[in-house]
């Protein structure tokens, strides 16, 4: 997909993790962010969770100084607002009338995605992340970009 340029872009968690596992995944990422570069912005929700799944203290220290410091040196953080929050709620109560999901049952993820979806609206970013199917769910309750990894950057 092709995206005209100005548009901002949110990674979600699955870009990253992807990146660092195979060499193929690194370098379709990093040919994306260098185009992107100027319009990359992170989630505080996705910074917590590479955090907790980063595991040890090298490992952490690594993750904070090459992946998180850039985002937070340039000021490229998005932290959901109270609305985000409120907004949290009333997407998993509509999803309790409509489709009879059940609270207990959803994955921690799930409340994750809703927050960062809901940070993009606000910010008119456009959410970058593989799982398209749980977006989808979400975008049925709200309207908000997303894309598959990873776009292209228009040329014209």
């Amino acid at each position: 997909m092709a995206v005209a340029g100005g548009r901002k872009f949110v990674l979600d968690t699955n870009c990253f993790v992807d990146a660092s596992r195979t060499a193929a995944a690194a370098a379709a990422f990093a040919e994306f962010c260098a185009w992107a570069a100027p319009s990359l912005y992170l989630s505080t929700v996705v910074a917590a969770e590479l955090r907790a799944g980063a595991g040890n203290g090298k490992a952490r220290r690594t993750l904070e100084r090459q992946i998180l410091s850039p985002y937070l040196r340039r000021g490229r953080v998005v932290n959901p607002s109270p609305g985000a929050w409120a907004g949290l709620g009333t997407t998993l109560a509509t999803l309790v009338e409509d489709e009879g999901l059940v609270l207990q049952d959803v994955r921690r993820s799930f409340v994750f995605d809703i927050l960062i979806a809901r940070s993009c609206r606000e910010m008119g970013a456009i959410l970058v992340s593989r799982n398209l199917s749980d977006l989808s769910r979400i975008g049925k309750v709200f309207a908000f970009d997303f894309v598959p990894p990873y776009p292209t950057e228009s040329r014209g």
